[in-house]
């Protein structure tokens, strides 16, 4: 079996993508800066270069100067991207940025209706009612189709197209999106069907399994320090018992006391995750009391951080999502930042 097979749940496309192929790219930020590169050097080889537009124009303008004119082109603003392209990916900060930008695209789509196939790709973390809200605005343009499309990974597999690629909606959109985003931007790409809430969906239950690990390591590494057994054999123990890559990474931020998010996934963006992971619980009468604990810690980390950078003592201007150890931490009566000499130093 080819890997093609085993890393995309569909067959080719019967009809081949047409010559010329333009494809768009809202949102660079952390994520996103490395799948609109990643998708710019791996489109098909006769589609256009990638056009991209972002906010702060700085960031468009890098990523061309990365891959080059020939890869990709800057869009001066989102009526020209949503005119131009066939295929429009959005990665984006939140579910207001994502409502905002859709009704822009509305907008476009209003002022000059498609005549042939056009597909959005939404590949942000949002809250599902806010893919049904925004599937109601695309398809009631003709020839317009959304796929949700969220994506598991931190920045470092974005980087290396080893991103999970999650997929909803339209069966045949889909089905042409899979092929087009891996293995270009992700390693697997992952079948939810037609209803197109369902990758985000298993976005927030794969989240909220990523936070319930990372508060289940935290306690334990507290629970080390304080024991005087240390963090390095608590480390030594979840690599030999439970050797997940993620379960892994996250225990080396934690036991290194490497907290920069500025290269992560931010607090603020791990609480707004955890907002949606708590509703989602509410609103299926499922009850995920490891997931109320870790928010309550990273409120708590939150606040300690904040404190720290307003006294000017603080060493990152932003933590990663796995600093909620230092609600554990401070809980415990333990500096929530720095494990002194507990701390691991990890080979590079």
């Amino acid at each position: 079996m080819s890997q093609a097979t085993n890393t995309i749940p569909f067959s080719r496309p019967t009809t081949p993508t047409p010559p010329g192929l333009q494809i768009g790219f809202v949102g660079l930020g952390s994520m996103g800066y490395f799948m609109a590169r990643n998708l710019a050097k791996g489109r098909p080889a006769d589609a256009a270069p990638l056009l991209v537009y972002n906010r702060t124009a700085s960031k468009a303008e890098r990523l061309v100067q990365e891959v080059g004119a020939g890869s990709a082109k800057m869009a001066v603003s989102l009526e020209q991207l949503v005119n131009a392209c066939d295929v429009v990916v959005t990665n984006l900060a939140n579910d207001v940025v994502v409502e905002l930008y859709y009704g822009e695209f509305a907008k476009a789509l209003k002022a000059a209706p498609p005549t042939k196939p056009k597909i959005f790709v939404e590949a942000s973390t949002v809250y599902p009612t806010v893919i049904s809200t925004i599937h109601k605005v695309i398809t009631s343009f003709p020839n317009c189709h959304l796929v949700g499309s969220p994506v598991f990974g931190r920045p470092p597999m974005a980087d290396a197209a080893k991103l999970i690629v999650v997929l909803s909606g339209d069966y045949h959109s889909r089905k042409q999106i899979a092929h087009l985003l891996v293995p270009a931007m992700g390693r697997k790409a992952m079948d939810l069907g037609d209803d197109v809430t369902k990758a985000h969906t298993l976005k927030l239950i794969g989240n909220s399994m990523i936070l319930g690990m990372m508060e289940l390591v935290g306690e334990v590494f507290t629970l080390g320090q304080k024991s005087g057994v240390g963090q390095k054999p608590v480390l030594d123990l979840i690599k030999d018992l439970m050797p997940a890559p993620p379960l892994v990474k996250y225990a080396e931020i934690m036991a290194s006391d490497s907290f920069d998010g500025s290269d992560g996934f931010s607090m603020d963006g791990g609480i707004k995750d955890a907002n949606h992971m708590r509703r989602l619980a509410n609103d299926l009468n499922a009850p995920a009391p490891m997931i109320d604990i870790a928010h309550q810690h990273m409120l708590t980390t939150r606040a300690l951080h904040g404190a720290q950078k307003a006294a000017g003592m603080s060493k990152y201007d932003v933590v990663d999502w796995s600093a909620l150890i230092a609600g554990s931490r401070a809980a415990a009566g333990l500096d929530p930042f720095d494990s002194g000499d507990y701390r691991v130093e990890l080979e590079n």
